[in-house]
């Protein structure tokens, strides 16, 4: 097997990605593994490289070194190609995906990740680009956009990044009219907060925007919020949002299904794990165990999805 270790040298703002770089290599000498180390040159350049890998006969596992922005393009570089395997070691801010398979600092053990299990997960396609956790339409895709420019304000995590930019957002971009289409339902057309469409169960930093979701269930998680309260009662209740605790709300669907379109008459934004476009129509379908994940050896996902479905 080949390993190759896809590192962000910004992640962690440098200093995580520049600790990780001797750690990789004392392990794969000490370990006898055929590896390598590629330090991304910038957006975009992970997809770009492994792409640009040619096929192999035997199993190449690429490393995805970073945050949420690294694991996209690992997964977008692999995405089709044989004999392929991801593993994700968390050097990020936000590291939304792998919260489901263990706490950040319970993950950077390189063992855990070399004797990981690998476990076929969905994806879900949004254009010509595939999410591994979250796509959204609404006022989290504008907050998504919005939070790079305070991801550059110093001192500001992923975590509170996002939550400057949800403020800023919950003044400008609270109302949206979508259609909504899921599955061959009938469409609707209503004012809504969001909608989004969920493999994984976190984003923005920590918030639980989909607290069922299980990334190989062969469904997505649609969690729809109707716009049918001020704005002051809308950010009251964040905290709960943030916690998972929204599913009950009378204002919320939430759905399990393979594909969902959503039209806006005016531009808006839509968020793909992070990345950001703006459309007036979109469609978040099911890609159903187009990836293979390694699971950390000692992570409880396993048995935690097998307690959850009792």
């Amino acid at each position: 097997m080949k390993h190759i270790f896809i590192i962000n040298p910004a992640a962690g703002k440098n200093k995580a990605a520049c600790d990780m770089i001797p750690k990789i290599k004392s392990f794969g000498e000490t370990k006898k593994l055929d590896f390598e180390i590629y330090e991304t040159k910038g957006p975009g350049d992970a997809t770009e490289y492994i792409k640009s890998l040619p096929e192999s006969e035997t199993i190449t596992r690429f490393y995805a070194c970073g945050g949420d922005g690294t694991v996209f393009e690992v997964v977008n570089g692999a995405y089709g190609r044989e004999n392929t395997q991801i593993a994700v070691i968390p050097l990020g801010s936000g590291n939304d995906f792998i919260r489901l398979f263990g706490k950040k600092e319970d993950l950077l053990d390189l063992d855990i990740h070399l004797n990981g299990k690998p476990t076929e997960l969905d994806l879900i396609k949004c254009g010509d680009i595939y999410a591994i956790n979250q796509c959204s339409m609404g006022l989290d895709a504008e907050v998504n956009a919005k939070q790079s420019y305070f991801k550059k304000v110093p001192f500001m995590t992923g975590e509170t990044a996002y939550v400057a930019s949800v403020l800023y957002c919950f003044l400008k971009k609270v109302n949206n009219t979508f259609t909504i289409q899921i599955d061959d339902g009938e469409p609707y057309t209503q004012d809504t907060v969001f909608c989004v469409a969920a493999n994984g169960r976190w984003y923005g930093g920590g918030f639980m925007a989909a607290p069922l979701a299980i990334p190989d269930d062969g469904l997505l998680d649609f969690i729809i919020v109707k716009k049918n309260m001020s704005r002051a009662k809308l950010l009251s209740l964040m905290g709960k949002y943030k916690a998972g605790k929204h599913l009950d709300w009378d204002c919320t669907t939430f759905v399990r299904g393979k594909k969902i379109k959503l039209h806006c008459d005016e531009v808006a934004a839509v968020n793909c794990d992070g990345e950001k476009k703006y459309v007036n129509d979109i469609t978040f379908e099911l890609a159903e165990k187009r990836i293979t994940f390694v699971v950390p050896s000692n992570s409880s996902y396993f048995e935690n999805k097998s307690s959850e479905k009792k």
